[in-house]
């Protein structure tokens, strides 16, 4: 060793850099924290990776707004798993359906 080392040029900070990522801190729920960390035991993982992973994925999720044609799709399916409509509904029904008519005259 020797008595005295130039630090002249030295730089603070870590010793290796990870590109493209940045330390924070950031305060989690207990609980999430701890589902993460049993997820990432489970699968082998770190955890922080896998709370990475699923924020890239809520950015990624495209949100879009339904159409007609989609929304009268689910509840058309919708209504066949729930049965076929009750006499109280039926009635409702055909009440709307003359309401609707009355007015377009």
């Amino acid at each position: 060793m020797e008595k005295e080392y130039d630090f002249s040029k030295g730089k603070q900070g870590p010793i290796r850099s990870h590109k493209g990522k940045t330390r924070i801190t950031i305060y989690l729920d207990d609980d999430i924290l701890d589902a993460y960390r049993r997820k990432g035991d489970d699968a082998g993982r770190g955890y922080q990776t896998l709370i990475n992973e699923a924020l890239r994925q809520s950015i990624n999720k495209k949100s879009t707004a339904l159409d007609a044609k989609t929304l009268r799709r689910i509840l058309r399916e919708e209504l066949c798993k729930a049965g076929p409509p009750t006499p109280e509904a039926t009635k409702r029904q055909a009440q709307t359906a003359t309401l609707r008519k009355s007015r377009r005259n």
